[in-house]
C-alpha cells in the first residue's frame, strides 16, 4: 500500500513540476541555510584551535595593565628586558620566554617601499611561539645581545619588496635604519582576528630599542610552559615573581595581566558557536514558512481533487488510505527539497570554505538533522489537509464541480 501511494504522489508531483518546485523552495532555503552556517561556523571554530595552536599548546602572554592582549592600560609601567630575563632565571616551570615590542615602519628597498610591523625580540622567539625559518636563519644570541642589524621578514614583505627576487643578504632600511635580511619566515597566512601573519619584519630586540623604538620598554612577555606543567601552576608562579619586580603591595591589584591562549580559543571558539546557533535559528524559520507553503498547497490539491477523492471513497476506499496518500505527498514534497537543499549547501559551503580561507568541515549529523527534519515538516504541515481529504464525504464530492 505504501508503495503504491509512493508512485501515485510522484506521479502527482510530476504532473505539477512548476507548482512542486515553488512549494519546495522554502524547504530548499531553509534547510541549505542551517547546514551553510552550521558547516561555516564549525570551519571558523576549527581554524580558530589551530591558528591558536599552531604558536604553542603551553603559550602564556604577560601583559602590563589589564588588556587582553599587547600593549598597556593607562597608569601601568611597561616591562623591562630584565624583567623578562627574571622569568627565564627563576621559573623553572618555564621553557621559554620571548620579550617582544612592536611598531608600525615603512620599508623600502630599491624603489619598493611597503608599510608593515616590526618586532623586537629575542632569539628565544621563534621557540616559544613556534616559528621557523623557511629560507636563510634566526640571528643567534650573540647578535641578540649585541644589537647587529639584520632581519627577518615575512612572506608578504618579501613580496611587496622583492618580487621573485632573492631577499636573502639584501638590505632593507626601516625608516632610517637598514638591516640584513638573514632570513624568510615560514607562512602563516592570516590569524582568527584577519591580521595579516606574514606582513612583519623581526629584529633583535636591542636593535629595536636603541634604533627604531628609542626607548627600553617591553610591551609584552610571551612564555612557552614546560610539556606536562599545568599553564595554572605555571601563571600563578609568573605572578607571584611580577609582583614582586613591580613592588606591589598585598593590598595593591596586579598591575599586569597572564592569560593563556587557551582561554582564548575557548572564547572565540564559543562565541562563534553561539553566533552559528543564533543564525541557525533564524535560518530555521524558513522551513517553517516552507511547511506552511507545503500546507497551502495540499490544501489547494485536495479541493482540485475532490471528485477524485469521492471516487475513491465511493469505489471502497479506506479513509487511512486517502489519509496516507495525501500525506506521503506532503512528506516526498518536503523531503525532495530536503534532499536538494543539502547537495546544495554541501556545494556552497565548499566554495565559500575555498573563498573564505577556512577548512571545510563535513558534519553528517547536521545533515542527517536537516533531511530529518524537513521530512517532520511534511509530515506536520500535510497532516490536516490529508485528514481533510480522508474525511471528505463521497457524495457531497462526488457533486463538487
Amino acid at each position: 500500500m505504501l508503495g503504491n501511494a509512493l508512485l501515485l504522489a510522484l506521479r502527482e508531483l510530476r504532473r505539477n513540476v512548476m507548482r512542486s518546485i515553488l512549494t519546495m523552495l522554502g524547504i530548499i532555503i531553509g534547510v541549505a541555510a542551517v547546514i551553510i552556517l552550521v558547516t561555516l561556523g564549525e570551519g571558523a571554530t576549527k581554524q580558530v584551535t589551530e591558528q591558536i595552536s599552531s604558536l604553542g599548546s603551553n603559550l602564556l602572554m604577560v601583559t602590563p595593565g589589564k588588556m587582553m592582549g599587547p600593549g598597556q592600560s593607562s597608569g601601568a609601567a611597561p616591562f623591562k628586558l630584565a624583567d623578562a630575563e627574571a622569568l627565564e632565571r627563576d621559573l623553572t616551570v618555564l621553557r621559554s620566554v620571548a620579550p617582544v615590542s612592536t611598531s608600525s615602519v615603512t620599508a623600502i628597498y630599491g624603489n619598493e617601499n611597503w608599510s608593515t610591523t616590526v618586532t623586537g625580540t629575542t632569539e628565544n622567539y621563534f621557540t616559544t611561539v613556534n616559528r621557523r625559518a623557511q629560507r636563510g636563519r634566526v640571528f643567534t644570541d650573540t647578535e641578540s645581545r649585541m644589537g647587529v642589524a639584520v632581519c627577518l621578514i615575512g612572506e608578504t614583505v618579501r613580496a611587496k619588496l622583492f618580487g621573485t627576487e632573492d631577499p636573502i643578504g639584501r638590505q632593507v632600511r626601516l625608516n632610517r635604519v637598514s638591516c640584513e635580511v638573514i632570513g624568510l619566515l615560514d607562512e602563516k597566512g592570516q590569524s582568527t582576528m584577519g591580521q595579516d601573519q606574514d606582513d612583519l619584519v623581526i629584529l633583535p630586540l636591542r636593535t629595536f630599542q636603541r634604533r627604531i623604538a628609542g626607548n627600553e620598554e617591553v610591551r609584552l612577555i610571551q612564555v612557552s610552559v614546560n610539556d606536562g606543567v599545568s599553564t595554572d601552576k605555571a601563571k600563578r608562579e609568573i605572578g607571584w615573581l611580577m609582583r614582586s619586580r613591580r613592588h606591589l603591595s598585598m593590598s595593591e591589584e596586579d598591575d599586569f595581566n597572564v592569560f593563556d591562549l587557551k582561554e582564548i580559543s575557548k572564547m572565540l571558539s564559543g562565541t562563534t558557536q553561539m553566533m552559528t546557533a543564533m543564525l541557525s535559528a533564524v535560518a530555521a524559520v524558513s522551513l517553517l514558512v516552507g511547511g506552511i507553503g507545503i500546507m497551502n498547497i495540499m490544501l489547494v490539491s485536495v479541493t482540485e481533487r475532490t471528485r477524485e477523492i469521492g471516487t475513491r471513497l465511493a469505489i471502497g476506499a479506506l479513509e487511512r488510505e486517502v489519509l496516507l496518500q495525501f500525506l506521503v505527498e506532503a512528506v516526498v514534497l518536503s523531503s525532495m527539497g530536503g534532499l536538494i537543499g543539502i547537495v546544495l549547501a554541501l556545494s556552497a559551503s565548499v566554495a565559500l570554505a575555498n573563498l573564505l580561507g577556512m577548512p571545510f568541515v563535513f558534519n553528517a549529523p547536521i545533515v542527517l538533522i536537516g533531511f530529518a527534519f524537513s521530512a517532520a515538516v511534511g509530515i506536520v504541515f500535510g497532516f490536516f489537509p490529508a485528514r481533510k481529504a480522508a474525511r471528505l464525504d463521497p457524495i457531497e464530492a462526488l457533486r463538487h464541480e
